[in-house]
């Protein structure tokens, strides 16, 4: 059974990230997708359970994924969960320059762990959270961004901000 983690803020998940989570069920017999919970950064739009709720309903149909919070070390978080891929998804060369640096730094910690890159599709290569956000909170519309449960989620989030 090989197992990866597709770690991230998800915040939101986009269409992006459906891509991959999808495309990377085919490929591991299980995929956590992992949650980080970072109390020190204070800019996320929702909370860990929001995030995690949205993701647990995106997901509902792919039987052989996951989805958990964690803290601290991503490579600790791998060993708990026994699991030796970690995967990360790739829009641009300038995320491939930045994930290789976190993989070596990785493998440097953990090298029973190994880093797999799985560039996303074309037609998402452009997305990403910031930009959702930015185009959710000036009243535009997200529906080919994002699930409709995200995109419920935003117009809400708006709403209460503004």
């Amino acid at each position: 059974m090989l197992t990866a983690i597709y770690p991230g803020s998800f915040d939101p998940v986009t269409n992006g990230h459906l891509d991959i989570i999808s495309r990377a069920s085919q490929i591991f017999d299980t995929l956590i997708v992992g949650i980080l919970e970072n109390p020190q950064k204070k800019e996320y739009l929702f909370t860990v359970d929001e995030r995690e709720a949205m993701l647990r309903e995106v997901v509902k149909g792919i039987s052989n994924v996951t989805v958990e919070v964690f803290n601290g070390l991503l490579v600790r978080f791998a060993r708990q969960k026994k699991c030796r891929v970690i995967l990360r998804g790739l829009r641009a060369i300038s995320d491939y320059e930045y994930e290789t640096q976190i993989a070596i730094t990785n493998r440097k910690m953990s090298p029973e762990v190994e880093t797999f890159f799985l560039p996303t599709s074309t037609e998402f290569s452009y997305l990403n959270s910031t930009v959702v956000k930015e185009i959710a909170r000036f009243g535009g519309s997200v529906r080919c961004l994002v699930p409709e449960i995200v995109e419920r989620r935003l117009r809400e989030k708006f709403q209460t901000i503004s």
